[in-house]
């Protein structure tokens, strides 16, 4: 792989590894101490996408030669953008939040090089069937997923035993639309796993 391809997931997400290493990519993984800061009146929908974009130009500023791939997802009901949790009564209220309804899981995506960054997001609509308090508590007291927007996981026993619908990418709930983020990188960027 060339310096030009040098591939860069600023990232500490897991799941956005494991997904990029699935697709076959060689990367390196680069992480900095990101502020992310919203601004008033964003619209729910974009904010996603405006946060992979900041991000990008953070990491475009401290990495030369690579193509940097920066990603955010954020959970959306009712114009309420729901991030990661803070603690375990703000987990166990966002779980009951979403029980039988259906919201939206939106990630924002940026990919650039010293030439050009292209950005887009990708959306899915989820929906929960009714939630117990006890199922609630068991789920985050034992998966703890504080580090996760909207306090689940898609691929973990909530989202096997009470997610009865998703409209959409599987993979963009876990966290990276990867099937886009393939395209982009082939069709824009001449970037493909299979070179």
């Amino acid at each position: 792989m060339n310096s030009a391809h040098h591939l860069i997931l600023a990232s500490n997400s897991p799941r956005r590894q494991e997904l990029l290493r699935q697709a076959g990519y060689n990367f390196e993984v680069v992480t900095y101490d990101f502020e992310e800061i919203i601004p008033n009146g964003l619209s729910s929908a974009t904010v996603a996408e405006y946060l992979a974009k900041e991000k990008n130009t953070f990491y475009r500023s401290r990495l030369e030669n690579q193509t940097i791939i920066t990603a955010d997802t954020t959970v959306v009901l009712d114009q309420q953008v729901f991030n990661k949790p803070a603690d375990r009564p703000e987990a166990l209220k966002m779980i009951h939040t979403f029980s039988n309804k259906t919201h939206e899981v939106i990630s924002g995506v940026c990919i650039s090089n010293l030439k050009k960054s292209i950005s887009f997001s990708t959306r899915t609509l989820v929906t929960f069937e009714a939630i117990s308090k006890q199922e609630a508590i068991h789920y985050v007291d034992t998966f703890k997923p504080f580090d996760k927007a909207g306090a689940y996981g898609i691929q973990e026993w909530i989202g096997l035993t009470k997610i009865t619908r998703i409209e959409g990418s599987y993979f963009n709930v876990v966290g990276l639309p990867i099937q886009e983020l393939y395209e982009v990188l082939k069709n824009e960027f001449g970037i493909s796993p299979l070179d």
